[in-house]
């Protein structure tokens, strides 16, 4: 990490070449044995050990992207995709496969271990422990690291000691947890820092170091979620998004059309796709040159650039297409006769460029195709560029890859409180953003009642300017579209399940292309105790007609949701 290094004079922590199991089956040749532990107990020390624990990440930040994207409904590969992609795509990856190295996530356990176990938490001034940051950032890196580990291997060796001898690699003497197991555990592990500030070291290798860290709360929120403990899930986003001097309202940056006549196109969605967006929350730092060390190849995969000869290698499918086609764009207007508000809706009769301006509009600001002449059979003429990982001038958007984004904190929040109960909170997360005269209009005395502080947002913080339902950053105004409605169902559990299929509908069409998808698609299974409601929605990712009967019944198994741990 040259470029970041170069930002602090230290010694690099002597770890940061460590790794720790070697897939986890036998002990790690590479792995050092150190006869007196080194304590950190200088600032320089702490600083150097956290970015080095970042620079391990670095290792796993395109995987986690392509894993939780390549394995779900909402892309697609194309024949020029590399082979290994394609193991992925098709769950067929073996142990020779790159994306699949367990070793790289222990090899970040074993850095956050070390740090935990040696760092000098006694050193205290003006009544502080003054490495109580670095401390808590350390320990949400190592449970966020524990649960992809999990999500992307099933039941995984647990360890939280560092290991310092090849002898004390062997992972039979280590209890093996599944992903509920180790939610529980990080969960208790992780909730005293909550309130624990980051650590301010400005800006390094010019991003914004705050958005190297995790955030606490919401990692937690995710760990309830994973755990089946909605309620608590809940509360964990809600103070996220609520805590006094650091709210997160959820924006109003959309793709909309600009006119009743449905022939122009605004886009301020695209634009939130940066380190530097408020909506981003956390990321990766990359290095924008390999001479530098790892940089993330994203954009190749999704992109046409020179290094591929133009041939993008993933894409939009045909699920993908589908859904985001079928969805009613809705718009507001005065009516001119009435001079009253009135809601038009874009139809099949209206002249569309691209298929993909029908329906929702953030496909459209994600995805850009275009022909070029070329006078070289080698390079494609047809140039797809995908926003979420498109290059500029300074490479930017190369530098960092997204974690978290503030929409899935919120989508996460609508799926917690639907599953604690409370339907119309969770659709109105959806639909009409929650502010005060929204949350008294659209949901239930009873279920505000028994929703409780869980639904206490500030009125004079959460608003109308800055707060919409998450569907009306794609499909127009949500909150006027009579068709986007919970329906007269028979039991409050046909409205969670209701309710539970828009989320995860509202989850595609905003998080597509990063990485979520697998994740999100085991979770609701997981919720419904049903392997088939993952395995038909990736079986039926190539569309109508389309469906893979076998991948289907292989995905029944839940075993084969994971990778070989091997």
């Amino acid at each position: 990490m040259k470029h970041i290094y170069k930002a602090f004079i230290a010694l690099i922590f002597p770890l940061v070449g460590m790794g720790g199991f070697n897939a986890c089956t036998k002990a790690d040749s590479d792995l050092v044995s150190f006869e007196d532990e080194h304590q950190l107990n200088s600032p320089n020390d702490t600083v150097n050990a956290v970015i080095g624990i970042v620079n391990k990440l670095q290792k796993i930040a395109d995987r986690t992207v392509l894993l939780g994207e390549l394995r779900g409904d909402l892309t697609t590969l194309t024949n020029y995709a590399n082979v290994n992609l394609q193991a992925i795509a098709n769950f067929t990856a073996d142990a020779s496969n790159p994306y699949n190295n367990a070793r790289d996530y222990y090899a970040i356990i074993q850095n956050c271990n070390y740090f935990l176990a040696n760092v000098d938490m006694e050193l205290t001034k003006q009544g502080r422990r003054i490495f109580e940051k670095e401390y808590a950032v350390v320990k949400t890196y190592r449970a966020w690291t524990y649960l992809q580990l999990a999500i992307n291997y099933g039941s995984v060796p647990f360890y939280t000691e560092p290991l310092l001898a090849e002898k004390d690699a062997q992972p039979e003497l280590f209890p093996s947890y599944n992903v509920e197991q180790i939610a529980d555990y990080f969960i208790n592990d992780l909730a005293p820092y909550v309130d624990t500030d980051f650590p301010q070291y400005g800006s390094v290798g010019g991003l914004r170091s705050q958005g190297f860290y995790l955030p606490v709360r919401v990692v937690l929120g995710d760990l309830c979620l994973w755990a089946g403990r909605y309620r608590e899930a809940a509360k964990y986003y809600h103070d996220f998004f609520t805590k006094q001097g650091d709210t997160h309202p959820v924006t109003v940056n959309t793709v909309e059309w600009g006119s009743y006549e449905f022939n122009t196109i605004f886009d301020g969605y695209a634009s939130q796709f940066s380190s530097s967006s408020r909506e981003t929350l956390s990321f990766i730092p990359m290095e924008i040159r390999e001479y530098d060390g790892t940089v993330s190849r994203l954009t190749d995969v999704f992109n046409s650039t020179e290094d591929n000869n133009y041939y993008y290698q993933a894409t939009h499918s045909s699920a993908y297409d589908a859904l985001s086609q079928g969805q009613q764009y809705a718009l507001v207007r005065t009516d001119p006769v009435t001079l009253l508000p009135d809601t038009v809706y874009a139809s099949d009769t209206i002249h569309y460029e691209s298929d993909i301006q029908r329906g929702d509009l953030r496909m459209f600001s994600s995805y850009r195709l275009r022909s070029v002449p070329t006078a070289s059979n080698t390079q494609s003429s047809i140039r797809q560029t995908c926003q979420k990982y498109r290059t500029t001038g300074n490479n930017e958007f190369l530098s960092a890859v997204t974690l978290y984004r503030l929409q899935y904190a919120y989508l996460h929040y609508a799926e917690a409180m639907n599953r604690a109960g409370f339907p119309q909170t969770a659709f109105a997360v959806l639909k009409y953003g929650l502010w005060k005269d929204n949350i008294e209009k659209y949901i239930s005395q009873e279920e505000r009642s028994s929703a409780g502080e869980l639904l206490s947002f500030s009125q004079y913080v959460f608003t109308r300017d800055n707060t919409i339902g998450i569907h009306s950053r794609g499909s127009g105004n949500a909150d006027a579209n009579k068709y986007y409605v919970i329906p007269p169902l028979a039991t409050k559990a046909d409205s969670i399940l209701f309710v539970e299929e828009r989320i995860c509908d509202e989850m595609a069409l905003e998080t597509a292309s990063e990485g979520q998808r697998f994740p999100d698609l085991m979770r609701l299974s997981m919720h419904r105790n049903d392997p088939s409601f993952l395995a038909r929605k990736v079986a039926s990712r190539n569309g109508a007609g389309q469906f893979d009967d076998a991948l289907y019944t292989r995905l029944l198994d839940k075993q084969n949701w994971y990778l070989p741990l091997e």
